[in-house]
């Protein structure tokens, strides 16, 4: 399915479930609920996605994690970037990975590093990073610098790492498979049997497909579910209500307020 006519698809099924009455969540439901920053919080005009910016709004409003997502560059640089070149974002064709870290500074100043990522957010800030399907010229040297990066990050408690292909899981095999959940697009079935069979942390995707009784088969073997992208009241309700703790959206803020909203009513 082109990516354009998922976009509309999602925003209808949005739509619909905005307006869908659901009953408040238990106290103890908001108090699991942990909000994901999807990229951190942007509109891609005046706060970019990825960036320093988009990520301490999010954390200014309390949000638990933010998701990101690791490129590299010509020198192999771990840096933070969803396109493998700045087009969309920046207006800028070029591709990362012909840019050493300096070059990249100096023409697209707004993509942090990973380094800088632990430095800011490590500790305070769960973090969600998502390795990308690109070439990994040197793939040991990768590993041992993501290796080190993290070090100071305890696995689980501070972050986990997130693929949409399981395959990429080979790039951070330093860490066991339960710090790694996949991510399902419409290939549900096939990522929850690879998650179960494997033994991976969980599976995430969108709200819509991750139903409950594919949420009872992980949880079964102690495995989570994340669920995105939560857009309105209704469907973080709905959310919590089954069960759902970690929550990933693109208005993470809106929806944090929403969560806080209600439970300082539930402590009153």
């Amino acid at each position: 399915m082109p990516a354009w006519v998922q976009q509309y698809l999602m925003q209808f099924i949005d739509l619909i479930y905005a307006y869908l009455p659901q009953l408040v969540p238990s106290q103890a439901a908001l108090e699991a609920c942990k909000i994901i920053s999807h990229r951190g919080e942007h509109d891609n005009i005046v706060i970019m996605e990825n960036t320093i910016a988009a990520f301490d709004l999010a954390r200014k409003n309390g949000v638990w994690g933010i998701e990101c997502d690791i490129r590299w560059t010509k020198d192999l640089v771990p840096v933070i970037s969803h396109d493998p070149n700045g087009q969309r974002i920046f207006k800028d064709p070029v591709r990362i990975n012909s840019l050493t870290a300096a070059e990249l500074r100096e023409r697209l100043p707004q993509i942090p590093t990973l380094s800088e990522l632990v430095e800011y957010y490590g500790g305070n800030t769960h973090l969600m990073i998502e390795v990308k399907d690109e070439p990994y010229p040197e793939p040991e040297q990768q590993q041992q610098t993501l290796k080190s990066i993290l070090a100071p990050l305890q696995p689980g408690r501070d972050y986990h790492f997130l693929a949409l292909d399981p395959e990429l899981f080979e790039q951070v095999n330093f860490l066991p498979p339960e710090f790694h959940f996949t991510v399902a697009e419409l290939n549900v079935r096939k990522l929850s049997q690879h998650a179960l069979t494997q033994g991976l942390g969980g599976l995430t995707g969108h709200y819509l497909l991750l139903n409950n009784d594919l949420k009872s088969r992980h949880e079964a073997v102690g495995q989570s579910i994340g669920t995105g992208f939560i857009a309105s009241k209704y469907c973080l309700f709905r959310e919590l209500n089954r069960g759902i703790e970690w929550i990933f959206s693109n208005h993470a803020v809106r929806i944090q307020k929403i969560r806080d909203q209600y439970l300082n009513q539930c402590t009153r």
